[in-house]
Order: C-alpha cells, then structure tokens, then sequence
C-alpha cells in the first residue's frame, strides 16, 4: 500500500511551490532587473537566476538591446519659411537601467517625444536647401542634442536617420522650375565661354592670314573646295575683288 501523505505536509508543500514561483525570476542575457525592497532601490541583478522575497522585493525588467524607435512624422517650416513633412528613426539602448527605471517614468516615450521637438527645432534652423543637401550633418546634430539631454535617463542615442523629406506638389513644381533655369543659365554661360574662345582663336587666326596677303587668298580657296565636296547643295558664293586684281596683274605680267 502506498503510504498515506498527511494533510498538513501536503498544505506546506503547495504553499512553499507558490512562495517560489513568486520568488525566483530568470532574466535573459540582454535583460537586468532593477530590485526595490520594500520601495527602496536595493540593486540592479541579472542575467540568470534571480530569487526575491514575496510581499517584500519587486523587480523591474530592463532590455539592454538597441531600440528602433520610429519617428512620426512632423510638420517643419524651414528658415526659409517653406512647409515640409519629415520622419526619422532613432536607435538608442539602455546603460544605466537604474537610471532608466528611476529617473522617468517611461523612457521609451519620454525619449520620441524628446527625438519629435528636438527634429523640428534642428530642422527650423536650417534652409530647404540644406535640408536636402546636408542630410548627414543634420543626422549627427540631432543625434549630439538627443545624447546630451537623454544621458540623465541613462540612455545612449547610437544613431539618429532622416528617412523622408516630403514637399507639397507645388513647391516640387517650383523647385522643378528652378533646376531648370539654373540649367539654362549654366548652359548659357558655357556657351557664351565657348564664343569668348572662339572669337579669341578667330583673332589670333586673322592676325596670322594678315601678315601675307596670299594668306587670305589661300585660305579663301581651301574654303570653297571644301564646300564643294558636297555635290548635294548648289552654292553661290562671291568673287572678291581683290583676287580679281590680283589675277589681272598677274595677266599682265
């Protein structure tokens, strides 16, 4: 027969099972436990094997592992006084996870409405050109303000991304028109560069032909036979005087 298990054993048995599963926690390699006895701030353990007091220890679970923390996106009028929509994304860990616990009350939301008015102050500073421009500079900037004033919290800011830079319709319109005039005027200037040289060549050129005035003429001939190797078009050119004078002198002779 087995033997009987008294009543009271079996009372002390359930209720030394529930004390321990109220006593022990085990904390992953990435999480720490911020202990409180008794409401006071006695430590912060983990990873593994945790035991606590019943009634008398609570322990608050903190992850260590960066976080992606998506920024919505904000309304910004830049320097320049022009309406854009930007988002980021902020990655950040917890150092210190007494601070983290103790200092604020959430540090997640406390950290992107800190990363939402920080993005819009940097932002406002800057011109659309420099927005678009000079996004890496704006990245670290950010990144440095949200660091410093995060730190109290024992929160590390690792990077900081601006993903989207949006324009209303007709601002990309205007911005349109003046890519496209800023490239005809650089056209322009290169064409007008291009007559400046030739007009030079041209000069150097003519110096040249005037030192002989056999020049002129020969150079007036090379001309018209390579017209005239294109059989295709009828050209009528006319006879300068001065090589008809030179050919009657040359009768004459």
């Amino acid at each position: 027969m087995l033997p009987v298990i008294p009543m009271t054993t079996l009372y002390i048995a359930v209720i030394l099972i529930v004390i321990l599963a109220f006593a022990i926690r085990i904390l992953r390699e990435y999480q720490r436990g911020v202990i409180f006895t008794l409401g006071r701030f006695t430590g912060v353990k983990g990873p593994g094997l945790i035991i606590l007091i019943p009634g008398i220890q609570k322990m608050v679970r903190v992850d260590l592992r960066t976080i992606v923390l998506d920024v919505p996106t904000q309304d910004v009028i830049s320097h320049d006084n022009v309406s854009v929509h930007v988002n980021a994304v902020v990655y950040f860990r917890v150092v210190d996870p007494e601070k983290a616990i103790i200092q604020v009350e959430d540090f997640y939301n406390a950290t992107s409405q800190l990363a939402q008015t920080t993005l819009r102050s940097v932002l406002g500073r800057h011109e659309l050109d420099e927005m678009l421009s000079e996004r890496e500079q704006l990245n670290f900037d950010i990144q440095e303000i949200l660091d410093k004033q995060t730190d109290a919290w024992g929160i590390k800011i690792a990077n900081v991304e601006i993903k989207h830079i949006d324009l209303d319709e007709s601002m990309v319109r205007a911005i349109a028109k003046q890519a496209e005039a800023e490239r005809e005027r650089r056209a322009k200037v290169i064409n007008a560069k291009g007559e400046l040289e030739a007009s030079a060549n041209l000069l150097e050129a003519a110096n040249v032909l005037s030192k002989n005035p056999l020049g002129i003429q020969l150079r007036y001939l090379q001309t018209m036979s390579d017209i005239s190797s294109d059989r295709t078009n009828t050209v009528i050119f006319p006879f300068p005087t001065d090589l008809q004078q030179f050919m009657k002198g040359m009768v004459k002779e």
